[in-house]
């Protein structure tokens, strides 16, 4: 079945390696919620599974009893898988002694899979899952050659602290992670030509650009549609299965929901992002660890991006909304009473909608930085990314992204959607020269800068393209 799983190369190699090994494995898969990770191990081993669970969610149970109904459900799964427990488990500890009895049953010296699915979930509060599972792998799992166990979950921060960072009877005990990322443009493009979706690469960077590379969103695309039409069906319509997406999201991923909401609602505000400061003054949260560990966790789960702004201190760290479907959803749905179901159709080119897709493609140029080195043929040089702005009130300026290169040159990138040919004009012209000379004087650069051009058509030449030293159009982020 691996030959048909879109994308994830990497990650199936490494996951055949070490189903093949003979050697105890114990590999946890993470990344948000919706990015594919049950796919990718379903699909991959089929029916090799020993053992498969998965955790029920507690935003859908709402329940004072979690621990017994996660209890109840575990023990339906190993009466599934063969074993021969009579009653529901009392404990955690009664529940892998059950997983244990089972696994010595079976055929000895095959492989023996288990897979736990959404394992956040498992620990309820004061359920002692976390010590029982840290019995079950320490005293039993670890010493057996013939066992691989995968642990899977979209709670990034629970997968951190409880697993991959533990300081208790688990710490160093996972032997492999693996964070599965959203896709890529080509990948995108390969899914849904693999779906018979036939859709342009513009308007394939316009659908990422609302729903980012997640798996589950693309697949709720209809072929026959249009792309316009398609959002609407997915946002707008009377039924739209992602208009209540953003809340669910949070409420399965956070503990602190409310708290992380508040802090992407904040940065969705401004393209370049806040100072920690910043995000104190706005949202009112108290300043503390606890702050440290909401943007640790929302950064963990891909929501934002913390980065140093080239030329100011490195303690000034300022953070960025960085996913494209949690920009979209405040920017169109939250809070707007919309009751046209063909809304994005009818305004998909209004002034609103262009302010949107500037930051937009700027958000999509920074998750493919990668594919803008290759095309500037600067792939294997080390290179940092950030946004750029002047402290100046008046005539100041800001900068799409820099990339800082290793090799004493900084690329100033300027990010055009555009859906034809870009031409810059005689006002642009003076834009570009005023930005690369406040850059220049601020930051007392003096490394070589080179001004890139970033859109999907190209530049169309006139007299002002001359200063440009590299186009990147659309082809190469498909590369």
């Amino acid at each position: 079945m691996a030959q048909e799983i879109i994308g994830r190369k990497p990650e199936i190699r490494k996951l055949t390696e070490l189903y093949m090994s003979k050697r105890p494995v114990f590999a946890v898969v993470y990344g948000r919620r919706r990015v594919g990770k049950t796919y990718l191990i379903r699909e991959l081993f089929e029916n090799q599974f020993s053992f498969y669970h998965t955790g029920l969610s507690p935003v859908e149970l709402q329940t004072d009893n979690l621990r017994q109904r996660q209890l109840s459900n575990f023990y339906k799964s190993l009466v599934k898988y063969g074993s021969e427990i009579d009653h529901i488990p009392t404990d955690w500890f009664e529940a892998f002694d059950a997983l244990i009895t089972l696994l010595e049953q079976k055929s000895k010296g095959d492989r023996k899979l288990v897979f736990i699915d959404e394992m956040p979930w498992l620990d309820s509060p004061r359920s002692g899952f976390v010590t029982a599972f840290e019995h079950f792998w320490n005293g039993w799992g670890s010493a057996r050659p013939d066992l691989m166990l995968v642990a899977c979950g979209s709670a990034t921060s629970w997968i951190a602290d409880n697993l991959l960072n533990n300081t208790g009877g688990l710490f160093n005990r996972v032997t492999h992670e693996i964070k599965l990322l959203p896709f890529d443009l080509s990948e995108c493009e390969e899914y849904v030509k693999a779906n018979e979706i036939v859709m342009s690469r513009y308007d394939l960077m316009e659908c990422y650009m609302i729903m980012g590379g997640i798996p589950f969103y693309l697949s709720l695309l209809e072929k026959g549609m249009s792309l316009p039409q398609n959002v609407d069906n997915l946002f707008f319509a009377k039924s739209a299965k992602l208009r209540n997406e953003f809340e669910r999201l949070f409420s399965s991923l956070f503990k602190n929901k409310g708290d992380c909401m508040k802090i992407v609602r904040l940065l969705a505000q401004k393209n370049q992002g806040f100072t920690r400061q910043e995000i104190v003054k706005h949202t009112q949260l108290p300043d503390g660890g606890g702050l440290s560990n909401t943007l640790r966790s929302l950064e963990a789960s891909d929501f934002i991006l913390s980065y140093a702004k080239y030329g100011r201190a490195s303690r000034e760290m300022y953070f960025r909304l960085t996913d494209s479907f949690t920009k979209f959803y405040l920017t169109f749905v939250e809070g707007k009473r919309i009751n046209n179901p063909n809304f994005w159709q009818n305004n998909f080119r209004s002034p609103r909608h262009n302010a949107w897709k500037g930051f937009a493609f700027e958000n999509l140029c920074f998750y493919h930085a990668e594919k803008i080195k290759e095309a500037l043929g600067i792939r294997g040089v080390q290179a940092e990314y950030s946004p750029w702005k002047s402290r100046q009130d008046k005539d100041g300026a800001q900068i799409d992204m820099l990339i800082v290169r290793a090799d004493h040159v900084i690329d100033v990138c300027e990010m055009k959607f555009s859906s034809d040919e870009y031409t810059i004009t005689a006002a642009y012209d003076r834009e570009l020269r005023h930005k690369i000379e406040l850059f220049s004087n601020e930051t007392k650069c003096k490394h070589t800068i080179h001004l890139i051009i970033v859109t999907p058509f190209g530049l169309k030449f006139n007299e002002y393209a001359g200063q440009v030293q590299q186009v990147v159009t659309m082809d190469d982020f498909f590369g």
